[in-house]
């Protein structure tokens, strides 16, 4: 990194983060992996790839900062107890109470909504066109792997993946974008695809209901390489009749929301510069997103509703009644879910989740 940054500053005028701290170049030659400086500076970052996706050479700071985290996890530095919060979200995701894999006979594909969304109407829908739809309630243990903990995180992961593969399951279709990027990159084996891409292309065919106000699309920071998957959300946006306005960044170029790497729980004024820029970009629009998390992190600056609930629901989305669910609410849903689905189905093959994998 150091050898490869030209120091051309594209990257820092766009985030405050840089702007702190400086070119990856000069935060790659000042880290020594020592001191509070040097082990706290990578878990600031928001892990959005920005960076790298205006960088003009083509360098990857963004996976510099990930490594950064990997050592100090590694080499026991790293003091995580501020993103206990997040951790403790993770772990209730993967715990008994929480999971539920429900696989009938001859599944060989299963949904996988994550840890922050309903999977009850995509599920419901996309079963007419997959009868032996599987489903998976389960975390994919994203914030883990991106607070460097690379051991539990692969731990985690690579069971899950045997259980299922064990299982005969070869297709996942994923709602959530970090899930989305966890199994397209570590799910060998498995064909990873966006429920939204699915539902655009192939099987959706909706009644364009109304016009509307112009909304605006908020694309996910961990798919703003997807093209296919920003390219879906659009449409299935017009197969409602709305139409849309896109911000300043948007697809390759989209702003985190400031959930991302986990970085509002160690710098917050960072991470808030996120929203603070997007209300700026927002202009009175409503914000349309397919990421649960930035749902919930920029309904605090702007009107936002889940892409989900535009689809499902339009008049009550649009008329702002399709509100994002918050703790302990969220929990409870989640739960009611896994009854819901346990109930529904009869299953081939069933199991609550009991492996911790512990570091």
């Amino acid at each position: 990194m150091s050898e490869e940054c030209v120091e051309c500053n594209i990257c820092v005028k766009q985030c405050a983060f840089l702007k702190k701290y400086g070119t990856p170049k000069n935060i790659a030659d000042t880290w020594s992996g020592e001191g509070n400086q040097s082990l706290t500076r990578a878990f600031e970052c928001s892990l959005c790839s920005l960076c790298t996706a205006v960088c003009p050479v083509k360098i990857d700071p963004k996976r510099m900062f990930l490594e950064m985290r990997r050592l100090s996890v590694a080499n026991g530095q790293a003091d995580l107890s501020r993103q206990k919060q997040l951790l403790n979200f993770e772990k209730r995701g993967t715990s008994k109470r929480y999971s539920f894999y429900g696989l009938p006979s001859g599944c060989d594909t299963v949904l996988f909504p994550g840890c922050a969304l309903s999977g009850s109407r995509p599920h419901q829908h996309l079963q007419n066109f997959f009868p032996n739809l599987g489903i998976v309630l389960d975390c994919c243990t994203k914030p883990s792997h991106d607070l460097g903990r690379s051991a539990y995180f692969a731990a985690m992961f690579s069971e899950m993946q045997r259980y299922l593969t064990g299982h005969g399951i070869k297709n996942v279709f994923v709602a959530c974008p970090s899930c989305y990027a966890v199994f397209k990159q570590y799910g060998k084996g498995f064909s990873t695809r966006s429920v939204y891409e699915i539902l655009a292309r192939e099987y959706w065919q909706p009644e364009s209901l109304f016009s509307a106000e112009p909304v605006t699309i908020q694309d996910s920071c961990v798919a703003r390489f997807e093209k296919d998957l920003q390219d879906s959300v659009r449409k299935l946006t017009r197969s409602r009749g709305i139409s849309f306005e896109e911000m300043k960044h948007h697809g390759k170029k989209t702003l985190c929301c400031g959930e991302g790497g986990g970085a509002n729980f160690v710098a917050p004024d960072l991470a808030g510069n996120w929203a603070v820029v997007r209300k700026k970009e927002v202009q009175n629009r409503r914000i349309i997103t397919y990421c649960a998390g930035c749902a919930h992190f920029l309904g605090r600056v702007a009107p936002t509703a889940h892409l989900l609930d535009l689809v499902f629901d339009p008049v009550a989305t649009l008329a702002g009644r399709a509100t994002v669910a918050r703790s302990p609410f969220t929990y409870l849903n989640r739960l009611l879910l896994k009854w819901k689905f346990k109930r529904k189905m009869k299953y081939g093959f069933s199991r609550e989740r009991v492996f911790s994998g512990e570091e």
